[in-house]
């Protein structure tokens, strides 16, 4: 009697299954790793001249390389900078000689600070040696800055706060009718108090 000396075939097909099953599940359960930064529009290019701004509205705000915090030429600390931002930002103008001045701001209408948060820029300075971990906590006082008073109007204005209305606009599970509302009322506030953050980044010898 002859021998069958054929090698016996092995059915890879189920293997390839098992396999595309677990790429799938890999794929589902990895965690993929995300740069953090801070959120931030870069301004178009525009050849035209910037147009001119008075010293008052400029607050100017520097961070050199040993993280030192300089406010309007002044050494301060970290902690200073969400305060004298607000002041500047809610001075409201010298309601005697300015006819621009902020009827809404409750700041001490100083002929020295901004006339209106619409006009008020923040200038900031930071050195290409300071440390990141430095220049985020200056960025978030900033921003914290901004919040306060965007809340604050938006309490007097529709009874919630600003940062609020702002995760329930992104949240997927608001109603597109109140998308709608929530979109006019945070342009509205965002109006009142814009965040007009220059940046520039130098070499200081402070």
């Amino acid at each position: 009697m002859a021998r069958n000396n054929e090698i016996p075939e092995v059915n890879a097909g189920s293997m390839a299954d098992i396999a595309f099953l677990l790429l799938i599940f890999f794929l589902v359960t990895a965690t993929i790793q995300t740069d953090v930064g801070l959120d931030r529009k870069l301004p178009p290019e525009d050849t035209t001249p910037p147009l001119p701004v008075n010293e008052r509205n400029i607050f100017r705000v520097s961070l050199n390389k040993n993280n030192e915090l300089w406010i309007e030429n002044d050494l301060k600390q970290i902690e200073d900078l969400k305060s004298a931002a607000i002041a500047f930002l809610d001075n409201g103008g010298d309601t005697s000689v300015d006819k621009n001045h902020c009827n809404y701001c409750q700041g001490n209408g100083s002929s020295d600070a901004s006339d209106n948060p619409k006009e008020a820029i923040i200038s900031l300075a930071s050195d290409r040696e300071a440390t990141y971990g430095m220049y985020v906590m200056v960025q978030n006082e900033l921003t914290a800055a901004y919040n306060e008073l965007r809340n604050r109007e938006a309490q007097r204005l529709f009874n919630r706060d600003f940062t609020e209305m702002e995760d329930a606009y992104y949240d997927s599970k608001t109603q597109a009718k109140e998308k709608a509302e929530l979109k006019k009322n945070i342009y509205q506030i965002r109006n009142m108090y814009p965040m007009n953050l220059s940046e520039a980044k130098t070499n200081m010898n402070q």
